[in-house]
Order: structure tokens, then sequence, then C-alpha cells
């Protein structure tokens, strides 16, 4: 297996606690909970998935100016 790097921006927003997951990939083995991300795919906005809080914290870190 090989190591990669992500090369773009990732779009996320937190999730809301108790908000509807229908249409938001959530791994078996995840459970949402506040401080989890909901991320949005650049090239196609309704893609969606739930990222793990621990997950976040671990290896994410918002942009702040992105010039």
């Amino acid at each position: 297996m090989k190591l990669y790097r992500k090369n773009l921006l990732q779009p996320m927003r937190p999730y809301v606690e108790g908000e509807d997951l229908t249409d938001i990939s959530v791994a078996e083995c995840d459970t949402p909970e506040i401080g989890g991300m909901i991320a949005v795919s650049p090239d196609n906005e309704l893609d969606k998935w739930y990222i793990a809080k621990q997950f976040f914290l671990d290896n994410y870190s918002e942009v702040k100016d992105v010039n």
C-alpha cells in the first residue's frame, strides 16, 4: 500500500445533532456526534459523507486564508 496526500481543500460543515442523514454516507463503524463534520465533494455538491469527530481533529485544520 502507498501513501497519498490530498491536493485540494475539503469543504465541510459541522454535523447537527439529530439531522437527517438520508443523503449522507456514514460508515457502519461511525456514530454521528457533535464535533463530527459533513464533507461535500467540490465536484458534486450532492456527494456528502460524515467524518468522525476524532478523525477530523487528528487530520484536518481550518484554512483561514486561501490566498
